[in-house]
């Protein structure tokens, strides 16, 4: 089965819409208490007395929710072979309880690699807002691509 997007497809510029999530109280306690277990992330009282201002979700789990945004916008559809890392990760908005998150990822830049030609490193920011349109992450980071056609000039 070939694969939708590939290292060609990935122009600067293109925007991947990476749909809706609503973040559950129940899920944020739950992965709270697996991975994150501060009193902001368990407990709605303890969330309100916070600088956070409610049940809030660790931003790990923030970034997690973004990740199956992300594979389920476009990266399971696609030639990735992985990502070496993240350049930057912030957290500027507290996410919380009925919160409903969307987001976007765009292609900043892409060169293919010298050492191994039928792959490209695609340099992308994420920004993900909460429904009233606010960041609430924004993270960069280059994801390898294999070409579709290995033989195509850059």
């Amino acid at each position: 089965m070939t694969k939708q997007w590939a290292y060609e497809d990935m122009t600067e510029g293109r925007v991947f819409d990476l749909g809706s999530r609503v973040m559950a109280r129940e899920e944020i306690i739950e992965f709270a208490s697996e991975f994150d277990a501060q009193p902001m992330h368990l407990d709605e009282e303890a969330g309100r007395k916070s600088l956070l201002g409610g049940l809030a979700a660790s931003g790990w789990h923030t970034c997690s929710v973004f990740m199956r945004m992300m594979c389920d916008s476009f990266l399971l559809d696609s030639t990735s072979q992985g990502s070496p890392g993240i350049t930057g990760m912030r957290w500027i908005k507290p996410v919380l309880a009925g919160d409903i998150l969307s987001g976007t990822s765009t292609v900043l830049a892409r060169r293919r690699l010298k050492s191994r030609p039928w792959i490209g490193v695609v340099t992308f920011r994420h920004v993900v807002r909460n429904q009233r349109g606010e960041a609430v992450m924004e993270c960069e980071n280059p994801i390898l691509f294999s070409l579709r056609d290995s033989g195509a000039a850059e």
